[in-house]
């Protein structure tokens, strides 16, 4: 089989089988070859063939069936994906909405069917694994519970992180990593290091709330930059932007952004790296859904590609260990570790030591790997089903993204339809979702919203997600 020299020999594979699936040449519901078949064929090796069909089960190309094989899985009618957003080109003021307030104080209540704020359920995770890691470390590191932990956190978990970073592509010095409590300390962190009220930053557009309240609270102003359907930031706005504003940094989600899923490539992900090198303008890189990705490739970070410390690399293990674990997160600042060590003592000075010690453990021990590829198939299975449903349920013209990974859903609704109006109505009937309108300094994407399918699938989701659907369709008919 031939393949690109650069590109791994089963995502060629991979993307071959795919390329099939797509063309109807593998129609749905089609059984495909063994493992062992599928390797003769291709001249392959068994590991390599098990490797690409993990991959199409990841990205719900394909799924396995218990003792029969694997298929190609039923499409049926899906909606298109949205196109390039158009966000304003001048740099703003930020200004947050309340409705992020109650969208996650509604997260946490049992009354409410959420699928509005993006946790997903804790039964998706190998919690009882947690359970172990902590009750062992409050054992073993009982000390701990009478002193005060320290920034930058314990060396063991932060070896762990830099071990991991290799997934990624990173090879990062543990001592320049810091443990943060959750991811979005790291960005606070990186963008009080890096800016001065009144800044002006790139951030991807429409773009996660966290982000806005972050600017907000420092003063910041934000110019957003176009997102383009399978690509990410467009990087030609971007170049753009920073030859007509005066950007002091870039905040970004290169794999797997929130709210659009996109998977930035590889060679953009380079491109962005040299281009904001040679300006000397800081990229504030969050990865904290790499993990979700499906391809070593896709979850390489732009961090990567960075020669000099430009790059400030941040994180957290809420999406991929325990929901109840996102309070621990890390960051490596490149040529601003030491500013960034130095404000993390003197905002917070540390964490959770014994917390510290369980999350290494869950490192270092075996069945991490295992337990992501399990979340990668969760969540491809319940996208799926959930971009079947909008389908099917929410009004003429409607579109959801269609993400490689993770799990959630970008839904652009007829213009018609008021977002913040269908919030409202969802409300009453005590299901949330997440107006468009939270993901942006403008007043853009009032006729979109977020919505998470990351909660077990039930028979209640199912039809909270229908019912999204109907109130839609009636505010769509005016």
């Amino acid at each position: 089989m031939n393949s690109d020299p650069d590109t791994p020999l089963y995502l060629t594979l991979a993307e071959r089988l795919a390329g099939l699936a797509a063309s109807g040449s593998l129609r749905p519901g089609a059984r495909l070859p063994s493992v062992r078949a599928l390797s003769e064929q291709q001249g392959v090796s068994v590991s390599t063939a098990v490797q690409a069909y993990r991959t199409l089960e990841d990205r719900g190309v394909i799924e396995a069936r218990p003792k029969s094989g694997f298929f190609v899985r039923r499409a049926r009618n899906l909606p298109p994906v949205p196109a390039t957003t158009r966000p304003p080109a001048r740099a703003v003021a930020v200004e947050t909405n309340a409705i992020a307030d109650a969208v996650l104080d509604a997260a946490g209540d049992p009354a409410y069917t959420s699928l509005g704020a993006a946790t997903a359920s804790e039964d998706l995770y190998a919690v009882e694994r947690v359970r172990r890691a902590l009750a062992r470390s409050a054992q073993r590191h009982a000390s701990s519970l009478g002193v005060y932990a320290t920034a930058p956190g314990i060396a063991p978990l932060r070896q762990a992180i830099s071990r991991r970073a290799l997934e990624l592509g990173c090879n990062l010095d543990h001592r320049n990593v810091v443990v943060t409590n959750g991811c979005m300390e790291a960005i606070t962190l990186c963008l009080r290091a890096v800016t001065q009220p009144g800044d002006v930053i790139a951030i991807e557009s429409p773009t996660y709330f966290g982000f806005l309240r972050a600017m907000q609270v420092l003063g910041l102003r934000a110019v957003e930059i176009p997102m383009q359907p399978g690509i990410g930031l467009s990087l030609e706005a971007l170049e753009v932007a920073l030859d007509t504003q005066p950007i002091k940094a870039v905040v970004a989600v290169p794999t797997l952004s929130n709210p659009l899923g996109t998977i930035m490539p590889v060679a953009s992900k380079k491109r962005l790296a040299e281009l904001l090198e040679q300006r000397g303008i800081p990229l504030i890189e969050d990865v904290i859904c790499n993990d979700l990705a499906p391809t070593e490739e896709d979850r390489r970070a732009v961090r990567s590609f960075d020669r000099s410390g430009n790059v400030m690399i941040c994180g957290s293990f809420g999406k991929t260990l325990a929901p109840g674990l996102r309070g621990i997160g890390w960051v490596d600042a490149g040529r601003w570790s030491g500013q960034v060590a130095n404000l993390k003592r003197a905002l917070s000075g540390g964490g959770s030591a014994v917390i510290e010690w369980a999350v290494a453990e869950l490192l270092e021990q075996g069945g991490y790997d295992q337990s992501l590829r399990q979340l990668r198939r969760s969540f491809a299975d319940q996208i799926h089903i959930a971009r079947q449903i909008i389908a099917a349920a929410f009004p003429p013209g409607s579109r959801a993204t269609d993400p490689a990974g993770g799990f959630i859903l970008w839904i652009e609704l007829p213009k018609s339809v008021d977002a913040v109006a269908l919030y409202q109505r969802c409300i009453e009937q005590r299901i949330v979702i997440v107006p468009g309108t939270l993901f942006t300094t403008s007043t853009r994407y009032r006729n979109c919203l977020r919505l998470n399918v990351g909660g077990r699938w039930t028979a209640e989701r199912e039809e909270a997600l229908h019912a999204v659907g109907r109130m839609a369709t009636q505010l769509a008919a005016g």
